[in-house]
């Protein structure tokens, strides 16, 4: 049966999950656009400004594991809205850092605890309820795509979905250094924090669970359940961590996650104190090279999650097609190497060596997420991607701790351009590292059938 009679609602889930992980990014990236100035005035050092970030990457992994949980316990609707509400209110929040700060001095205060940053304490704090809440949009977001989607398309959809993270990458400069200059920082983040509420009413209207969802035709759920057989019965049965720690589909997922997550938010947080730092750039100087460099990542995301049909089409099964495909996307950063050697011709050399990385990482992540519902059965994928997130945000971590005291270090000499070529060599091999330990785990495809 053609896909075209079959109807398409799945595409219309698809679109709202793409906005949801959209809004996720611009609210998450407004901190490293305003970063450069807010360090001059507040003084901060670049470790201090990794110690902001990490809580942000520590909170979001350690939720990471338990959004999995949560999502597959509350279920897609209602675990999405919760998720979507707290970081709206976390993203809104950074604007009353200051204030916050200061509260936090004087209640430290009381207990004997003193010479706390003001602008530091609030950030973190900001921070960490911005990070407790994003860690629900992935969990969510993919749950909701192995149930509206069957396994051949699940890349794909993952690809569109995951490309939102570009998007927002290219929205925020283009929105959120204006908005800085023409009302001040702390606008910039209520008003892109407040954009999540206004997703909050398209996802109460149009998203249901497939069974219960009155615009989807019954041929259409037929082909989304159309590899039903595969999977295991019992969706409804509570899968425990350990248990799933058992398993070596399970480590690899991690391991890839925590290798790969940190490159991408060391580019989402550190290019605009890189373009700083080196090429004196700074408030709307930024906003060109970080919009064409982002926008580049949007054919790595759906091109991509495209991408391992050639070999399913050729007969291999989903997980070793997938697999072919990553290798030779783990291949791409390489070129990132380059990027320091070469970046004394122009500022756009790095730029567009970093575009093409990034794109790599938008392409790698679409099928890195899959490969969990391609081994898993559904009642795990969300509680998997969980433990996998975690893994991820432990990796971003230790990238942006290594990456702060290296920038210190290097500034102090005169040679913060070494610790750049230093981060950008590690951007370039991790994912061939990563791609060789998960081969190494799982050489062959095996669908999980005794959970």
């Amino acid at each position: 049966m053609s896909t075209n009679t079959i109807g398409k609602y799945r595409w219309t889930i698809c679109a709202l999950l793409f906005f949801a992980t959209t809004v996720n990014y611009l609210d998450r990236q407004v901190l490293s656009l305003l970063a450069p100035s807010l360090s001059e005035t507040y003084g901060w050092t670049n470790v201090d400004y990794a110690n902001i970030t990490s809580v942000f990457q520590f909170v979001y992994a350690i939720s990471m594991l338990f959004a999995g949980r949560i999502i597959d316990r509350l279920g897609t609707k209602s675990g999405y809205t919760w998720a979507i509400i707290i970081w709206s209110l976390g993203a809104i929040l950074h604007a009353l850092a200051i204030p916050l700060g200061e509260a936090t001095a004087a209640l430290l205060g009381l207990f004997g605890i003193g010479a706390v940053s003001v602008s530091i304490a609030g950030f973190m704090i900001s921070r960490a309820v911005l990070g407790f809440g994003e860690a629900g949009n992935f969990p969510a977001a993919i749950k909701a795509t192995a149930e509206y989607f069957p396994k051949k398309e699940r890349a794909f959809a993952t690809g569109i979905f995951n490309s939102g993270t570009n998007v927002g990458a290219i929205l925020a400069p283009l929105s959120v250094p204006y908005i800085a200059a023409a009302w001040g920082w702390q606008m910039a983040f209520i008003l892109i924090g407040a954009v999540g509420f206004l997703w909050l009413i398209f996802w109460w209207i149009y998203y249901e669970k497939p069974e219960e969802q009155k615009r989807l035709s019954k041929e259409e759920y037929d082909y989304i359940h159309s590899d039903k057989e595969q999977e295991s019965v019992g969706a409804q049965e509570k899968v425990a961590w350990m248990k799933l720690l058992g398993y070596r589909q399970t480590w690899a997922f991690a391991f890839g996650k925590f290798m790969t997550d940190g490159v991408w938010w060391f580019f989402l947080f550190w290019l605009p104190a890189y373009l700083k730092a080196q090429y004196d750039m700074e408030k709307t100087e930024i906003a060109l090279p970080l919009t064409v460099l982002y926008s580049m990542t949007m054919v790595g995301s759906i091109g991509g999650g495209a991408f391992p049909m050639y070999f399913i089409n050729k007969g291999y099964a989903p997980y070793d097609g997938r697999m072919r495909a990553m290798f030779l996307i783990a291949l791409i950063p390489l070129v990132v190497l380059l990027a320091q050697p070469l970046g004394g011709i122009s500022f756009w050399i790095p730029v567009l060596l970093i575009g093409v990385g990034a794109s790599a990482h938008q392409a790698w992540s679409a099928n890195i997420f899959t490969t969990v519902s391609d081994m898993f059965p559904k009642k795990a994928v969300a509680s998997v991607v969980g433990i996998g997130g975690m893994a991820g945000g432990l990796g971003g971590v230790f990238v942006s701790k290594v990456a702060g005291a290296l920038f210190d270090h290097y500034k102090e000499i005169g040679h913060i351009q070494t610790g750049y070529s230093i981060m950008f060599a590690f951007c370039a091999v991790a994912y061939v590292i990563a791609w060789t330990v998960m081969k190494s785990l799982v050489p062959k495809y095996k669908l999980i059938t005794d959970l």
